[in-house]
């Protein structure tokens, strides 16, 4: 009877624990502290485009995950983003370094500022460097 228990018990955690991620993964929300409402609609509709280059199905976060990195360094074998506007949450100078992995090469940037998303405990989601389409 014990080995039953235990077979469904085993069933139950391995059907569970892909639901458990899955909402963990739905839950996590971008800030919205409603600074982004005068944003022009092709520049929202880039944000609420943008995918995470090593999670393509995850997205960036939005808009106010977002803070302008217009300037950034090479630092070895990576990029140190430089935060130009923290929006008062980062303090303006503070320097970031960005995983290879998250470095965003393909979705352009009309925004004309670099932008680094950062989510609540300060892991980068994605960098894209300052520059046009």
């Amino acid at each position: 009877m014990n080995f039953v228990r235990d077979v469904w018990a085993a069933l139950l955690i391995l059907i569970l624990a892909p639901i458990v991620v899955g909402v963990g993964v739905v839950a996590a929300k971008a800030r919205d502290n409603g600074q982004w409402a005068s944003v022009p609609e092709h520049i929202r509709q880039w944000f609420e485009s943008l995918k995470q280059p090593d999670h393509p199905r995850l997205s960036c976060c939005g808009e106010a995950d977002a803070f302008e990195a217009d300037s950034f360094e090479a630092e070895g074998d990576h990029y140190v983003a430089i935060i130009t506007d923290g929006k008062g949450e980062i303090p303006n100078g503070t320097r970031i370094p960005v995983p290879n992995q998250k470095m965003k090469w393909d979705a352009g940037n009309p925004t004309g500022h670099g932008i680094i998303f950062i989510g609540p405990r300060q892991q980068v989601y994605c960098y894209v460097t300052p520059g046009g389409l």
